[in-house]
């Protein structure tokens, strides 16, 4: 009797923290690999055993109460410890396999990640993949994953890192559009053209276009017809011949290699920042975390 009340104590503490992390029950759940009653029932018992609410709950919002955030911090700790027993159990193991949760934004997402998913699991088909497409940085470590990839160097001394590949930013446009206006041969004859900009939802500016103009790099923002606040709906609009815009290479690739968009100005095009893979110290002896990272790493040298 007293192994099984441990056994339950110790599930509602994880089941705490997973919650109080994600602010969800669901979410909770999914990352634990039960269902959300379970959850809710878990830590239920829990609050009754510790006489304490944990949680205020509304039938919008799930959120700690001041006890509720004084604990968490400990059951996340238990969280990560019980984590870690996983991993290193799992890397006795010499074939990948298990879940990979994997988060990124949804242009690298969608464009760099996604498809290359098939070719990942053919090569490691005991691998499951749970991709996480949100473009707010979330905690990594919080929320459990195991691998994530950014733009950028990111501090964070609870992660490790690897840089992928730097990102080329160029101009692209239709073939229908550049055959009916013109090539621009110069970024100041961008001004006689349409043009469709990215605005950035977090701040609401608009993007400025970086050129490399001999030993400087120059930035404009042209006189656009068209501003959305998603470069999928950029390129969607350049494939319809709405103009000339600007976008990450390995986001415009596919479209390049059906023929629905052309570089435009590509002597101009600069590299920024970089693509990054980062994932928690105690993840880094997993060898599907291994074999991700050699995977992104392979990819990456096509971008």
């Amino acid at each position: 009797m007293k192994e099984q009340i441990g056994f339950e104590r110790l599930a509602g503490l994880l089941a705490f923290a997973r919650a109080g992390s994600s602010g969800s029950f669901t979410s909770a759940a999914r990352s634990l690999g039960v269902s959300p009653s379970a959850v809710s029932k878990s830590i239920q018992r829990l609050e009754k055993r510790l006489g304490v609410s944990l949680f205020t709950r509304t039938t919008r919002a799930l959120t700690l109460t001041p006890e509720g955030r004084e604990l968490h911090d400990r059951a996340l700790k238990l969280l990560q410890d019980v984590e870690e027993i996983e991993q290193i159990a799992t890397a006795v193991r010499s074939d990948p396999s298990g879940l990979l949760r994997v988060a990124a934004s949804l242009p690298i997402g969608l464009h760099l990640i996604a498809p290359s998913l098939p070719a990942f699991r053919r090569a490691h088909p005991q691998v499951t993949i749970d991709l996480r497409l949100d473009d707010h940085l979330v905690d990594i470590v919080e929320q459990g994953i195991d691998v994530a990839v950014r733009i950028g160097d990111l501090a964070d001394s609870r992660l490790s890192s690897l840089r992928l590949t730097p990102l080329r930013l160029c101009a692209f446009a239709s073939p229908a559009y550049l055959a009916a206006r013109g090539v621009p041969r110069h970024p100041d004859e961008l001004e006689s053209h349409e043009t469709v900009n990215l605005r950035y939802k977090s701040s609401g500016q608009a993007f400025r276009w970086p050129f490399r103009l001999g030993e400087r790099e120059v930035e404009i923002i042209p006189p656009s017809s068209v501003i959305v606040d998603a470069s999928e709906a950029v390129l969607a609009c350049l494939v319809a011949g709405g103009g000339i815009g600007i976008c990450a290479a390995f986001i415009a690739a596919p479209y390049v290699r059906r023929g629905e968009l052309a570089p435009v100005l590509a002597e101009y095009s600069v590299q920024r920042h970089a693509l990054t893979a980062l994932w928690p110290e105690n993840r880094g002896i997993n060898p599907a975390v291994r074999a991700f990272l050699t995977h992104l790493k392979n990819i990456s040298r096509h971008v």
